[in-house]
């Protein structure tokens, strides 16, 4: 049987084999063919380019935006990543509507959201370390804490942060992860879980009225570290009240007293912060501590929801320690995913 040969008709008349991108060149030619001698290429998408415009004014001045009304400023900077979406919706309706204004416009946001995120987009990733920490938000929901327990414990990690830890489901994480983890301590609804002796465990106090944070130091091969585990309490979108943040924000701010107090030189932050490394009210805390995802990490590293992660709510941020990897663990049976990195504590070299 004769091999059938796909052909195509070139440009020159003829005929031949069709070359890889040989459809995209014409679809070009096509399109420019299309724009010029047209005249009203720079008066249509007035709108679109002026839309351009402020979204990347969004971007660009998003620490200006006002927290008076609403929390709005937060709320923009806890979503601010995906401010990015409408960059290519903008550049397609330029596109479309031929107009090389608003194409042109559109560069300005795509040049914001890279200044802003590009970084974030390349693999920073490493190898070694000295430890490796997990921190897990395991839901008072959780219908299987036993089973999210031994996940999280099967990542290897030396430490390993629990948060919203109701006081039924304790004894239940206590005996999944008492084969990995000799020493623990669980103070209100967090805990810590460690390979390490632990000392100095004790409260820290977010302003709550209840206990929701906790700082021990763990004597780890390489010395002593300052380990804090915190939950930070919830924030809601209302319509109404608009983005409610005002006791994360205290919350914030006092845990950020408590790590300025800190006289170890190594400090390691795990814990649900329900804020991402954009918002300002976390500043108290992020101006003091690295984000290991950000320095070690790859992409974004989204934590939340765990059936569609948008936002990095969970945190591992240190002080005095080299992070090396970071990277999110598969999904449990909680509604957030857990996040791991890997640091090296000995710094000296």
């Amino acid at each position: 049987m004769a091999q059938q040969a796909y052909m195509t008709e070139t440009d020159d008349g003829g005929s031949g084999p069709e070359r890889p991108g040989s459809r995209l060149r014409r679809l070009t030619r096509r399109l420019a063919a299309g724009w010029r001698g047209d005249a009203g290429i720079w008066r249509r998408g007035i709108v679109l380019a002026v839309l351009a415009l402020l979204l990347a004014l969004v971007m660009l001045l998003h620490a200006h935006i006002p927290n008076g009304v609403g929390n709005l400023g937060s709320l923009s900077e806890t979503f601010l990543p995906w401010l990015g979406l409408a960059v290519p919706v903008l550049l397609v309706l330029g596109l479309v509507r031929k107009s090389a204004t608003a194409v042109l416009a559109v560069l300005l946001p795509a040049i914001v959201w890279l200044n802003l995120f590009g970084g974030l987009l390349t693999d920073k990733t490493g190898s070694g370390g000295d430890l490796m920490v997990a921190t897990h938000n395991v839901n008072a929901d959780n219908p299987d804490p036993a089973t999210t327990a031994r996940d999280v414990a099967g990542s290897g990690a030396q430490l390993l942060a629990l948060e919203e830890l109701p006081a039924s489901a304790v004894p239940v994480y206590e005996k999944a992860l008492a084969p990995t983890y000799k020493y623990h301590a669980v103070v209100g609804t967090v805990g810590l879980w460690s390979q390490y002796p632990m000392t100095d465990v004790r409260a820290v106090d977010i302003k709550l009225g209840w206990e929701r944070a906790m700082r021990a130091t763990v004597a780890t091969p390489q010395g002593p570290i300052a380990v804090y585990v915190a939950h930070m309490p919830s924030v809601r979108v209302k319509l109404k009240a608009g983005f409610t943040a005002r006791q994360r924000d205290t919350s914030a701010d006092a845990l950020g007293e408590a790590i300025a107090d800190e006289s170890l030189k190594r400090v390691v932050l795990l814990g649900d912060l329900n804020g991402t490394m954009n918002d300002r009210s976390l500043n108290a805390v992020t101006s003091q501590l690295r984000s290991t995802q950000g320095a070690a990490g790859s992409g974004f590293g989204f934590s939340w929801p765990a059936s569609f992660p948008m936002a990095r709510i969970d945190q591992i941020m240190v002080r005095g320690v080299d992070p090396v990897s970071s990277w999110t663990l598969p999904r449990t049976g909680s509604d957030h995913l857990p996040v791991a990195a890997r640091m090296k504590l000995d710094t000296s070299s």
